[in-house]
């Protein structure tokens, strides 16, 4: 499974990345599938273009980014310092999640799948979370970095895991430093 972030890429350019690697299946895992700035890659002209070029497009809203742990809810993910990341490490706790990354694992067995959002840097993206969760289901990810170079996806440093659960605890305990 590959992950890859749109970026500012010409549409051209950004097939290109995707048939280099082999990838037949995008999955956009964007709460908000469009760009203001980048029109190519709303849900429509990309899922368009894809199909023009032989690849198939699906969106998992499910696995989409944006989640907020309510203000009265304490976080497990307090090595997360970054609020939004924090907050989706949250929701990964959830059953829509667990469900959502099953079916992720479901259409990778059908095609190769590279899951896609807008930011390209792969650890400043939710993505990095999905794959992740990913990783301890024993599913390898290699990020797309570029033409020429994937980057094989490591467990994220300061993760606990347990069985097919991965979560990011603070670093020290209550009232300690």
């Amino acid at each position: 499974m590959f992950t890859i972030g749109h970026s500012t890429h010409p549409i051209e350019e950004f097939i290109a990345l995707l048939e280099n690697n082999g990838v037949q299946q995008l999955i956009d895992v964007r709460t908000v599938p469009g760009s203001r700035h980048n029109p190519q890659f709303g849900a429509q002209a990309l899922e368009e273009s894809l199909t023009d070029a032989g690849l198939h497009y699906a969106r998992m809203e499910e696995l989409g980014g944006l989640r907020h742990t309510p203000v009265n809810v304490e976080s497990i993910n307090g090595a997360w310092r970054n609020k939004s990341f924090r907050s989706y490490a949250d929701y990964m706790q959830t059953e829509p999640f667990a469900r959502g990354i099953d079916r992720l694992i479901d259409r990778a067995k059908e095609k190769t799948v590279a899951i896609m959002c807008a930011e390209a840097v792969p650890w400043r993206c939710h993505r990095s979370l999905i794959a992740d969760a990913l990783l301890v289901r024993h599913i390898s990810v290699e990020d797309i970095m570029s033409a020429t170079s994937t980057k094989p996806h490591t467990l994220t440093s300061f993760a606990s895991v347990d069985g097919q659960r991965v979560w990011y605890p603070p670093t020290h305990l209550e009232g300690q430093p």
